[in-house]
């Protein structure tokens, strides 16, 4: 058996903490020791009960299936002993020591930003995350969420439309995906992105689950974006994940009489950033960009569409209501309306209030 297998099982023992664990693999020469040590050697360390569920997983047909699972599904692992392990996560409290992982590996040390948010989200949320986070990942942030429906979802779509990547933490195991909904873009983002899971392959998704995956979505990023979130909401867990962890927290704000808004309007009120423009992340994170910023005024080095072109050459460095784009552009309403909101998501354009629209 191998220090990784050793780590696999410590992993499935249930009630071993991260901390413990570390504790525990502190005091060994090699994680492997833990397939020869026997009862006292391992109750000095772990305790009586902790030892008993360690020698009942070690001998289990259960551990013997994970490993085969992992074989015969191509699943990667990342540990706390690799030296690709990702650098933010390792500072955190409970840092995972295992993390199971289908798709790009390398994405874990990139530059990482959290989108998260309600599940019952309304069209300005869903749109607001997807543009977003089509705008951070075209500049090379690699979006991470969660996978839920709502703002989830539509934070991964942005990012794989905007052909940057993402990851997806699961509070399920990853050959249980959760939504079943989002079985297709799970299977999109193993192939473009990373699908990454703490838990053991088959772990139905407990909802004492989520709480520790919402640590790994904030651990693994620069900051956090919350766009639309109840008062009693994970996407506020993971922005208090993200405060104890010294990372940016970022609110977009809402109608004042919305449900979806009062957790954003409370962590404006705690001091979270309130952003409005993609700008207002871009200042506070001040990091250098995979790639470099897009050169508004030099449209034809764009991949704009004719039809989008023309609309972006109509909107100008001063704000132009819709009236006034419908005129010089001369594109029927609902096609006029389409080509906006399709700048807004590449992150060309910005909308004011009053529905005024101007160039970034």
């Amino acid at each position: 058996m191998s220090d990784r297998e050793a780590l696999i099982l410590l992993n499935m023992v249930e009630g071993l903490s991260p901390r413990k664990a570390k504790e525990f693999l502190s005091k060994l020469d090699k994680p492997k020791e833990i397939f020869t040590l026997q009862f006292k050697s391992l109750e000095a360390f772990l305790g009586k009960s902790l030892t008993q569920k360690l020698l009942a997983k070690r001998d289990s047909q259960e551990f013997k299936e994970e490993l085969r699972l992992i074989e015969k599904e191509k699943i990667d692992i990342i540990t706390i002993l690799d030296e690709d392990y990702p650098s933010l996560l390792s500072e955190i409290y409970e840092p995972p020591f295992l993390l199971y992982l289908k798709g790009r590996r390398s994405l874990l040390n990139e530059k990482c930003f959290a989108v998260v948010g309600s599940r019952r989200a309304s069209f300005y949320g869903l749109s607001s995350s997807e543009r977003f986070s089509y705008s951070l990942a075209y500049l090379g942030l690699v979006i991470v969420s969660g996978l839920a429906l709502g703002i989830d979802t539509y934070a991964h779509k942005g990012a794989l439309e905007a052909g940057g990547g993402t990851l997806a933490v699961l509070g399920s195991g990853l050959l249980n995906i959760y939504p079943k909904q989002n079985k297709n873009l799970a299977q999109e983002i193993t192939e473009r992105g990373c699908l990454l899971s703490e838990f053991p392959l088959t772990m139905p998704p407990f909802p004492r689950n989520f709480p520790r995956r919402n640590r790994i979505i904030s651990g693994l990023s620069l900051g956090v974006l919350v766009v639309e979130a109840r008062l009693r909401s994970g996407a506020l867990i993971t922005a208090n994940f993200a405060l104890e962890q010294g990372r940016e927290v970022f609110a977009l704000p809402g109608g004042y009489n919305s449900p979806q808004s009062k957790g954003t309007h409370l962590l404006i009120k705690q001091g979270a950033k309130l952003i409005d423009s993609l700008e207002d992340i871009l200042e506070e994170l001040n990091v250098e960009l995979n790639r470099k910023k897009i050169f508004l005024d030099n449209s034809f080095k764009l991949n704009l569409s004719d039809r989008e072109r023309v609309v972006f050459e109509a909107v100008s460095k001063e704000a132009k209501d819709i009236e006034t784009l419908f005129r010089e552009a001369h594109l029927e309403r609902g096609v006029l309306y389409q080509i906006i909101l399709s700048l807004l998501m590449k992150g060309l354009i910005r909308e004011l209030p009053g529905k005024l629209y101007i160039r970034r």
